[in-house]
């Protein structure tokens, strides 16, 4: 157990010498856990120990410096890769029964016939009902090496005895292009969640998509986008900026300035991707952002904004600005270290202060609420130093932390209620919408053979809602007529694209949702469909 503690601290010390040698610190940490094993009072965990001391240690230099423990390695692989090794669905655990919300298409449960509202109750023989299984559970059984079998028992819906299925895993896909649809005759709509290796493939291929439908103007959404690989953003960017143009470029102490450029290489001459023209190199481009939008989020917002190539519309992004390379520690876990900021094209520095320490840092979300930013832009007070020209209109632009919008459109928290928070926060309209397609999934079908009708034709009638009152009330939540007013169109909006969601896919919930209730979705809009973006002269 020493030598182990000691391998992980010997692996990581170099961030943490400065002005001391490698010798003084890690003789230290080793003097201190040599006491423990010695004297202290109870046997313990020096595993355990040793991940809490790194990852105190981490927190002395900046937010983005952390320690992935090998546990969880495998599910960030999988988040970056696009992609893991299962059998195909989405699921939820429903009164303690592991319940199929649908299958993903072309995968190994949909080629053997498993359908959404089915029930997984038995797996390789094992019951898995009414056991209080959890998602960690799932995933141990379902996942597996590509090709491997697994059978399933499923009690389906009129049918009296268990379904068995016979189940080969194989590699499924982590879609990051959540949606893509014409929002208008000429105008396209691409909802990307993430910059996974699959994004580009993905994003390509929705853009020649929506050109085949007629697209002129693109409304790229980016809000709540974490972020990913920076080749992913590169490659993003790439297919709105023509060749030569700088997109990012990146400096710390140990790593000299590296630019990344809208051709092929990147400043050391290596190359991300073959040749080719972008998707999307003229046209009207809106993207759209908020609070928590960031890292490659903002690279590609940052880069689309400097050269005035696309209109920002939202909220200020999240403000991460610094570069992070993953290292390999002896018992699998890995350190991810920061070695340098990222700076947008016309020199702005994209990271937000950290200076005042981890926990200011983790409250800043909070802090900006607070303080009025997210509905009121003159709540933001930037210094003139802070401000920069873009590098082909010479319109001012911030740096100081994230990226601030083009146009600003404010947090609307009037439709929000108490009675809807707890709703919301419990999941009842996930459960509600899920059990109510699943009661009525062929009478809807029969009503709604496509959802270009169920968008005309459905509303959510008062027999829908009398079961919905009736679901909170199973919930303990109380029934306010006040706070229902006030939630009215927002709880029926969400109701409906819920069931859309359900009955074809999670894509129709943004359909439904952007129209009726994104208010920077609306505002983007109607600015791409209007004069005034051409009255700015961006690069169309």
């Amino acid at each position: 157990m020493k030598k182990v503690f000691l391998a992980l601290l010997v692996a990581t010390s170099f961030t943490v010498f400065g002005q001391h040698t490698e010798e003084e610190t890690t003789g230290k940490f080793e003097e201190v856990f040599g006491y423990l094993d010695s004297y202290y009072v109870d046997e313990f965990d020096g595993a355990k120990i040793s991940d809490a001391a790194i990852v105190a240690m981490l927190k002395e230099l900046d937010p983005h410096t952390y320690l992935i423990p090998k546990e969880e390695v495998q599910r960030s692989n999988e988040r970056i890769n696009g992609s893991f090794v299962g059998v195909g669905i989405r699921f939820q655990i429903m009164n303690d029964t592991l319940t199929v919300v649908n299958t993903i298409e072309g995968g190994p449960c949909e080629k053997v016939g498993v359908q959404a509202g089915d029930k997984i109750v038995v797996i390789d023989g094992e019951n898995v009902a009414g056991i209080g299984l959890q998602n960690s559970g799932v995933r141990k059984r379902l996942l597996g090496d590509k090709g491997s079998l697994v059978v399933l028992g499923i009690k389906r819906r009129k049918e009296k005895e268990i379904l068995s299925f016979d189940v080969r895993r194989d590699k499924i896909p982590l879609f990051s292009v959540a949606a893509s649809y014409m929002a208008t005759k000429k105008t396209g709509y691409i909802k990307v969640t993430s910059f996974a290796r699959t994004t580009p493939e993905e994003l390509s291929k929705a853009i020649d998509e929506l050109k085949a439908q007629g697209m002129k103007n693109l409304i790229l959404d980016l809000q709540g986008n974490g972020g990913g690989l920076l080749h992913v953003a590169k490659q993003m960017a790439d297919e709105f900026l023509d060749e030569s143009k700088l997109i990012v470029y990146s400096e710390g102490r140990s790593q000299p300035r590296r630019d990344l450029i809208a051709d092929d290489k990147d400043s050391y001459g290596r190359y991300y991707h073959n040749s080719k023209k972008g998707e999307f190199e003229k046209g009207k481009l809106v993207v759209l952002v908020d609070e928590n939008s960031a890292s490659a989020s903002e690279i590609v917002s940052g880069a689309l904004q400097d050269w005035d190539r696309a209109l920002i519309v939202g909220r200020r992004t999240f403000g991460k600005g610094l570069v992070q390379r993953p290292y390999n520690l002896s018992d699998g876990s890995i350190i991810r270290i920061t070695i340098a900021r990222y700076y947008t094209p016309c020199g702005r520095f994209i990271q937000k202060p950290y200076t005042e320490g981890y926990d200011a840092y983790r409250d800043d979300y909070l802090n900006r609420y607070l303080h009025g930013e997210f509905m009121h832009q003159d709540s933001i007070k930037l210094p003139d130093s802070l401000q920069f020209k873009t590098l082909k209109l010479g319109r001012t632009v911030y740096g100081g932390g994230g990226i601030m919008p083009d146009v600003f459109v404010p947090l609307d928290t009037t439709e929000l209620s108490d009675m809807y928070r707890k709703i919301s926060r419990k999941g009842i309209f996930n459960t509600f919408t899920f059990h109510y397609v699943d009661e009525n999934r062929e009478a809807l079908n029969k009503a709604y053979p496509d959802f270009e009708t169920f968008e005309s034709e459905f509303d959510v009638e008062e027999e829908i809602l009398d079961d919905f009152m009736a679901a909170i009330k199973d919930e303990d939540i109380e029934f306010v007529e006040e706070d229902y007013q006030t939630s009215k169109k927002l709880i029926h909006t969400i109701l409906k694209a819920r069931i859309a969601s359900n009955l074809w896919d999670f894509s129709k919930f943004y359909k439904i949702y952007n129209e009726k209730e994104n208010e920077i979705f609306i505002k983007g809009l109607e600015i791409i469909e209007g004069k005034t973006i051409n009255d700015l002269g961006l690069d169309y």
